[in-house]
């Protein structure tokens, strides 16, 4: 009866899991268009998307998004995405 109650846990841990991994990946990837939102958090889930897209596309696009970016903080964040891509795309 344990075992039965562990392995029910343990399947319901892994489904929750797995629902929410699906659900944040589905958030970010609706918001990927939105790096020239007016919404400012639509703008930092888009720049979460592009901080996993290792191109050099994505860093001129950082680049113009970053000339045009009013807030200073959402600016620094892509500064260092486009940072870091540029140190790994060399």
């Amino acid at each position: 009866m344990k075992a039965t109650r562990t392995l029910v846990v343990s399947i319901g841990a892994v489904a929750g899991l797995a629902l929410g991994w699906f659900l944040a990946g589905r958030h970010v990837t609706r918001h990927r268009a939105d790096l020239f939102s007016a919404s400012r958090i639509k703008r930092l889930a888009a720049l979460s998307y592009l901080a996993g897209q290792e191109r050099v596309e994505t860093v001129r696009l950082l680049k113009d998004y970053i000339a045009w970016e009013p807030t200073a903080a959402l600016r620094k964040r892509a500064g260092r995405i486009v940072a870091r891509l540029e140190s790994q795309l060399t």
